[in-house]
């Protein structure tokens, strides 16, 4: 259940209309100096130390989650021996009831039983259970057959509607422009002094060549793409730019950016995007796969932060760490959202650069 068990743990994300750019539905975000979600930003230990259970406890533990009132990472056990190795990590430990084998059988059974369009699960650690949402075109008689399997499946899994559609969304966070559309600069990433950005791959799957605004002369051309199955990509500066290691905040100021690591479930994040600007959310859900229209991604993270079409590729961070390229949403409900990203640190080792 871990982030290198990508084919198991879900969100089953099957879009309606894969709107890129400006085409996509809008939706209302939070201001760009609007307070962080109620939850914690790890210390840079805590992300160490995340990494060092994945590592050593694997499938044994049935996921791992920030405290919101403590910060201090939780690690969920089932087994005695487990327990012992968790401890041994120096992690809080927490006995739950369902294991990681117990989460898995459940979403299997979702994905046999309750693939529907407009669906999504995820493992939330925190409440030790499956998280399936239903957007709002779902129907009543799918919606009473989402319910019916869940209910069968016991309190492994809990269901929840969100409003809006799941759809995929076309300096860190400011426009880029190619082939007619809008998407958002993640990351400023080097490698051997060359100076690149990453973004997602379904925005580097439509051109090779990438302006910062509407029509412009070509700034950065595309050297690698990867959607589906993940969704980023990577674009060389050849305008001889040589941009700050930044994400724009929107406010006239912006956020150095000094690290990469992989999100924690119950953490708060930022999203910087074209569209919606800053917004701010919590992580709810690792490991989750989308199922696009044009194709499936694995090992996502699902937020509840705003966006909107041309957000597509933007940054989520915590502070000064990078955390993930924006993917998509189903939009948001005032200033709660479903934001999707990427993690980069997979997209970094892919492409062998670095944040600076």
């Amino acid at each position: 259940m871990r982030r290198n068990s990508r084919a198991r743990l879900g969100v089953s994300l099957l879009l309606v209309a894969g709107a890129l750019g400006l085409g996509a539905a809008p939706s209302t975000a939070a201001p760009a100096d609007a307070p962080a979600a109620p939850s914690a930003i790890p210390a840079p230990s805590a992300y160490a130390l995340d990494a060092a259970v994945e590592r050593r406890l694997g499938a044994a533990t049935a996921g791992t989650y920030l405290d919101r009132k403590t910060g201090e990472l939780v690690v969920t056990v089932t087994t005695d021996r487990a327990e012992e190795q968790a401890r041994a990590t120096g992690a809080t430990v927490r006995r739950v009831a369902r294991s990681a084998a117990q989460l898995d059988a459940a979403v299997e059974t979702l994905e046999a039983e309750a693939k529907i369009t407009g669906t999504s699960w995820g493992i939330d650690p925190r409440s030790n259970q499956v998280a399936v949402e239903a957007d709002s075109s779902v129907s009543a008689r799918d919606m009473a057959r989402l319910e019916a399997v869940a209910e069968r499946l016991g309190g492994a899994v809990s269901v929840s509607r969100v409003p809006g559609v799941f759809h995929r969304e076309v300096l860190g966070g400011g426009a880029i422009y190619g082939g007619g559309s809008r998407c958002s600069a993640a990351f400023a990433v080097t490698k051997g002094g060359a100076r690149y950005f990453v973004t997602a791959g379904h925005c580097t799957n439509i051109s090779a060549n990438w302006s910062a605004t509407s029509g412009g002369s070509v700034i950065g051309v595309r050297e690698g793409t990867s959607f589906p199955t993940n969704d980023y990509g990577i674009v060389r500066y050849t305008d001889g730019s040589s941009p700050a290691g930044t994400v724009d905040l929107y406010n006239g100021s912006t956020q150095d950016i000094a690290s990469a690591a992989n999100a924690v479930v119950g953490q708060a994040i930022r999203k910087s995007g074209s569209t919606t600007k800053v917004t701010s959310g919590t992580v709810t859900a690792v490991n989750v796969t989308v199922n696009y229209g044009d194709g499936p991604v694995y090992g996502m993270v699902r937020t509840t932060a705003c966006s909107a079409g041309g957000d597509s590729g933007g940054a989520h961070f915590a502070g000064s760490v990078a955390l993930g390229i924006h993917s998509g949403s189903s939009g948001c409900s005032g200033a709660s959202g479903s934001a999707i990203h990427q993690p980069v640190v997979e997209a970094l080792s892919a492409y062998g650069v670095t944040v600076y």
